[in-house]
């Protein structure tokens, strides 16, 4: 049993399902022990920064609708089992808190997950997978992946960032122009941001890009910035008006409240590590003012 600080508590949001609870000077936060997802993040002084659905299902084995899911080994559908579960298996598996550490500026957690090839059907590879988590001022989210093995295998995978927006047709996305992308399934052309990216339609693009993004908010007066390692793609995902209504843990609607910004190993950015070698997928996200912009 790992001993925790009184900043971090230990709490059911329903019957059997424990959540991490951080109340700290610098910020509060929540995580689930289920998928290893931080819901929620509010620095001190700050309203809420991620997104969670209203509507999201707290049930072991479920994934949960916003914050940060964790999309791994695969992102997306699976590359050759339409039937194996959409972003991988670890965001519905339970993962152990294996280190907590209590600074003046913040809190720092460590979830482990590991697993034998035997043991995942479409997954049939041996792996170790840490999950460091700074909660402060800045949020930071790094995923550590190993390969425990005795062969090399490739993998993609994601870190879903959900971002809560006041009003996504009047945001601004800064640091893709000049890159190119693909519009997920709605398009396979590629084609070349130009300017910034705007959301008035569904929007689920990959972009080749491994430079951070900054995400203006007027309604909010604020402009939320994500940077990232370990990554040469970047997704930006809202599924709009028709796309809401599909999504049965989703308010229908609630699309205007949130935009995803995900770093991601996706497209032609999959990862392939040898025996005994690690990756680490990193995404940073901040708060600054639009008064401070100057």
């Amino acid at each position: 049993m790992i001993e925790r600080p009184e900043s971090v508590k230990c709490i059911e949001l329903a019957p059997g399902y424990p959540v991490l609870e951080i109340i700290h000077p610098a910020a509060w936060a929540r995580i689930a022990l289920n998928g290893g997802h931080v819901m929620e993040w509010t620095p001190s002084g700050e309203t809420p920064v991620l997104y969670l659905s209203p509507d999201a299902e707290f049930q072991i084995g479920k994934p949960i609708r916003g914050g940060i899911p964790i999309c791994w080994p695969w992102f997306g559908p699976h590359p050759s089992r339409p039937d194996a579960p959409a972003h991988g298996f670890v965001r519905t598996k339970i993962w152990e808190l294996a280190e907590v550490r209590e600074m003046p500026s913040g809190v720092e957690l460590t979830l482990a997950l590991s697993g034998k090839g035997e043991s995942e059907p479409n997954w049939p590879h041996d792996f170790s997978l840490k999950f460091v988590i700074w909660i402060g001022a800045e949020l930071e989210a790094k995923l550590r992946v190993r390969n425990t093995g005795n062969v090399e295998w490739t993998m993609s995978g994601a870190l879903h960032t959900y971002l809560k927006v006041t009003e996504v047709t009047q945001i601004h996305i800064r640091g893709l122009h000049g890159t190119s992308f693909v519009e997920g399934r709605l398009s396979p052309e590629r084609r070349l941001q130009r300017g910034d990216v705007v959301i008035n339609q569904e929007v689920d693009r990959l972009y080749a890009s491994d430079g951070a993004v900054e995400i203006e908010d007027p309604c909010g007066e604020r402009t939320l910035i994500v940077e990232k390692g370990g990554s040469r793609s970047t997704v930006v995902w809202n599924p709009w008006i028709e796309k809401s209504k599909r999504l049965g843990d989703l308010p229908d609607d609630a699309y205007p409240g949130f935009l995803c910004v995900e770093s991601t190993n996706a497209g032609d950015d999959t990862i392939t590590i040898p025996a005994g070698g690690e990756h680490t997928l990193l995404t940073r996200v901040r708060v600054r003012k639009l008064k401070d912009r100057a």
